[in-house]
């Protein structure tokens, strides 16, 4: 691993939270990382290590130490070497539907049937709202 300054998004590109520089890029052009505290937009940003970087990626808020600056992009092993994951992302609890449990069908079940279907806009009918 090297200890030479390093790209924000040549950076990120190495931890392999992007696929590709570009979009790296625009993560960090959009306004949507912020380096130990600090927002900024500028992909040509100096990594140094201890750098706590925060920016969404998917459903989550990544918070990400960086621990060490790569070389290249590398495996995956290689590459969660790079940085300390300060916040893991949380399993997502399972959705609650809304909805009523006439609705939930087992799978394989098949099609409502022509009662079912009845019954169910007859509820629905009577929903307040």
């Amino acid at each position: 691993m090297s200890e030479a300054p390093l790209r924000l998004d040549k950076w990120l590109w190495f931890a392999r939270f992007v696929k590709t520089r570009s979009l790296a890029t625009k993560l960090i052009v959009d306004g949507r990382m912020r380096v130990n505290g600090a927002p900024t937009q500028k992909a040509h940003y100096t990594v140094k290590l201890g750098d706590v970087l925060t920016f969404p990626l998917g459903p989550h808020i990544r918070v990400i130490k960086v621990v060490a600056l790569g070389s290249r992009r590398g495996p995956a092993p290689e590459a969660q070497a790079l940085y300390e994951d300060l916040d893991p992302p949380r399993a997502s609890a399972p959705r609650q539907a809304a909805s009523a449990p006439f609705e939930e069908r087992k799978p394989g079940a098949g099609r409502p049937t022509k009662r079912d279907g009845r019954r169910i806009s007859q509820l629905k009918s009577s929903e307040p709202g």
